[in-house]
């Protein structure tokens, strides 16, 4: 079976005509992509910052008047005598300034009896009526032994301490070492009850004397 074309379908009748605009789609499309411009983008705008006023607050101020005291007035000195009147305008005021000159009167103090100085050591020391022995006999007739310090077996030597003053008297007795158990309490007893003593003398003159006695306490 023979194929018959249409005239009017033959394609190759118009290729000049498609050849000659796809030269001219080709060329300009060169053309574009040569004269094609690439420009840089901006940043885009964040649009405007609105900072809203900060809210105003109205603080009331306690404000307090303070009134000044009136200023003082002037001190003023009147000194009347008994039999003296004085004018007003006599009077003068006590202003003190920086150049004012006062006088303070210095009160010394009173200096009473001085204190007659006590000796440890002096040319004629004290000593007891009938001397040393005489003493020894004192002691021992008049000391008795406390009955605590007995019955606890205690034993030793309490030294008393005395002044023998200008007459001879004995002052200050005072425990200068003591064993407790009521032999200190008896060596005080014995002293104070002791007679008036021949005192010392300084220089041939009477003074007063610290004089140290031992009590010896002994068990038998």
């Amino acid at each position: 079976m023979e194929l018959k074309k249409n005239p009017g379908a033959d394609l190759n009748k118009q290729r000049g005509i498609f050849f000659q605009i796809g030269m001219v789609v080709s060329v300009g499309l060169m053309l574009y992509a040569f004269n094609y411009k690439q420009y840089e983008q901006s940043a885009s705008s964040l649009g405007d910052l609105v900072i809203e006023d900060p809210v105003e607050m109205d603080v009331p101020q306690t404000e307090q008047k303070v009134t000044p005291p009136p200023p003082p007035p002037p001190p003023v000195l009147e000194v009347v005598a008994d039999d003296e009147v004085i004018e007003e305008d006599e009077v003068q005021s006590t202003e003190v300034t920086q150049d004012t000159k006062i006088d303070i009167p210095v009160i010394e103090p009173e200096e009473g009896p001085a204190e007659p100085e006590i000796f440890t050591i002096v040319e004629e020391m004290p000593s007891f009526p009938g001397g040393d022995q005489a003493l020894l006999e004192f002691m021992g007739k008049n000391t008795k032994y406390p009955p605590m310090a007995r019955e606890n077996g205690l034993q030793g030597i309490v030294v008393v301490t005395f002044v023998v003053d200008e007459k001879g008297n004995i002052n200050n007795v005072q425990v200068l070492r003591g064993i407790g158990g009521g032999c200190d309490e008896e060596a005080i007893r014995v002293v104070k009850s002791m007679p008036p003593w021949k005192p010392g003398k300084q220089r041939g003159l009477p003074v007063r004397v610290q004089y140290n006695l031992p009590f010896r306490f002994t068990l038998r």
